[in-house]
């Protein structure tokens, strides 16, 4: 499973951070590592300098093998916090697909 991690020009982004954030993601989507090809994360300030409560937005695009891609989005104060939601959306969600799919065979 490759995972790319992109950000806009609001958030600060080095290895160490990168190495952090995809660590974190491999944690949740695990167990999936072999159905899945590739894992993106777009991490954006939505309120820029302004601040606010919920302005780091992460949208989280997981593709399995030979499926559609599964999107989520997640918002949170905290980049760690925003991706760690959008990785649990992301287990539900690939759950809920691969348990489709277990149920039909």
């Amino acid at each position: 499973m490759f995972v790319q991690i992109r950000t806009d020009n609001q958030i600060v982004s080095d290895a160490e951070s990168n190495e952090r954030l995809e660590q974190r993601v491999r944690e949740k989507l695990g167990r999936f590592e072999k159905r899945l090809t590739h894992v993106e994360l777009h991490i954006e300030d939505v309120n820029g300098a302004k601040g606010g409560a919920a302005d780091k937005r992460v949208s989280l695009e997981a593709r399995p093998s030979g499926h559609q891609p599964v999107a989520v989005h997640a918002e949170a104060a905290r980049v760690d916090a925003a991706v760690t939601a959008a990785a649990d959306k992301a287990t539900r969600a690939l759950d809920n697909l691969f348990g489709k799919l277990a149920a039909r065979h």
